[in-house]
């Protein structure tokens, strides 16, 4: 389950990607929410979760809906329309690095000298890609300027769902964050991509939007309910060292993006950097 997740999650940064040539990013957005939105609803209400928030939670679960679904992915969905996706996979997996300053600023952790050493290695990797064609980026940073505040967003989120207690199921709370980030993101299509001017998307487009849904949204975070529960959390978050090796891979493979030497570095430093960031020593743990 954790190589499915890896691989699932990976293979929709080329898959997002290929759909935005055909899809307004904010229409792909909120298509999408609200199929998950409706399938994990149905899971989850028909495995016997409870659906309905406990008073006082329905506040926290908007904010990290806003956050970690919500804004991720309509930043990342902009984004990919001014980068190539490899790239876009590589800035945004330094969300791990991020989470770990944010929580010991609010959370009060520790700044450990491996989370000092990792975050200064995934910088060295955000370096070692900007260097790839540094003047295309000087006169071009708007691509990776969203893909940061997307890896920022995700981040927020993270530190939002650690700040209280939950009463719903994680399930639950997934199905939730897609519900409240459709209904956020159907005004703004209505607004800035009329259905007026839509036009039918050819079948190559419709396959990848049901592989999207299906795959990266709902079996995602079925799998990841599923995981969290048999596993630690460290433990299952091995599926974020897989997704941007395969999200690079296949973008090269499918969309052939170039490989740079780069590029390769870049990817392997960030790898590096997150491995350094989840899995903590045993005095820590």
């Amino acid at each position: 389950m954790v190589v499915a997740l890896g691989l699932l999650w990976g293979l929709n940064w080329p898959a997002v990607k290929f759909m935005l040539s055909e899809i307004p990013p904010l229409t792909l957005r909120a298509g999408g929410f609200s199929l998950a939105a409706v399938a994990l609803l149905l899971i989850a209400s028909g495995i016997g979760h409870r659906l309905k928030p406990a008073k006082g939670e329905v506040f926290s679960l908007i904010l990290a809906s806003v956050f970690i679904v919500f804004g991720f992915n309509i930043l990342t969905a902009l984004g990919q329309l001014f980068t190539p996706a490899s790239n876009a996979a590589i800035i945004a997996y330094t969300m791990p690095s991020i989470t770990a300053v944010l929580s010991v600023v609010f959370l009060g952790e520790v700044l450990h000298r491996r989370l000092v050493m990792a975050i200064c290695i995934g910088l060295a990797g955000l370096a070692v890609l900007a260097s790839t064609n540094l003047a295309a980026l000087v006169a071009a940073p708007l691509g990776p300027a969203i893909m940061l505040c997307a890896a920022l967003s995700w981040s927020i989120g993270n530190i939002v769902m650690q700040t209280r207690k939950w009463t719903l199921s994680p399930l639950a709370r997934a199905a939730w964050f897609f519900v409240i980030s459709a209904l956020l993101t159907w005004p703004l299509v209505l607004f800035f991509e009329p259905l007026k001017d839509f036009r039918p998307p050819s079948p190559a487009s419709l396959w990848i939007f049901t592989f999207h849904v299906a795959g990266p949204m709902v079996t995602c975070y079925v799998l990841w309910t599923i995981l969290l529960g048999r596993l630690s959390a460290t433990i299952a978050a091995i599926s974020t060292l897989i997704a941007p090796v395969v999200g690079v891979l296949s973008s090269v493979l499918l969309l052939n993006e170039s490989l740079s030497w780069q590029k390769a570095i870049a990817l392997l430093l960030i790898v590096t950097s997150i491995a350094m960031t989840l899995v903590r020593p045993a005095e820590q743990t």
